[in-house]
């Protein structure tokens, strides 16, 4: 299993934990997707870990949301919020790969 994509959404949860409790009292908006996004990057790095059914999805929806966490985080100066959003950037690059490398044959098929 290539671990990069694993590493990166392990960073990014991480960051986006931070960022999230240090912005609670400084911008609701970003500690909000900040929230969402480590919620879905603890679980796209579960299904990788377990070469879960269903992993390309994940790692789709992952992209998506790290796109705009790390657009959010990018508008404010704090060290977090731009620690943050360079971890989403790198965890949406690494998804992207892992969601094209990926099988996407359905669920119901692969059992």
């Amino acid at each position: 299993m290539d671990t990069t994509c694993l590493d990166a959404c392990i960073a990014c949860a991480k960051a986006c934990e931070v960022c999230s409790d240090a912005a609670i009292d400084e911008h609701m908006s970003c500690a909000k997707i900040c929230r969402d996004c480590a919620q879905l990057c603890w679980t796209c790095s579960s299904f990788m870990a377990r070469d879960a059914h269903g992993t390309a999805g994940v790692c789709d929806a992952c992209v998506e949301l790290c796109d705009a966490c790390a657009t959010e985080c990018e508008q404010h100066e704090a060290d977090h919020c731009r620690a943050c959003a360079k971890a989403c950037r790198a965890c949406a690059a690494e998804c992207r790969k892992m969601a094209q490398t990926t099988s996407r044959t359905p669920v119901g098929e692969r059992l």
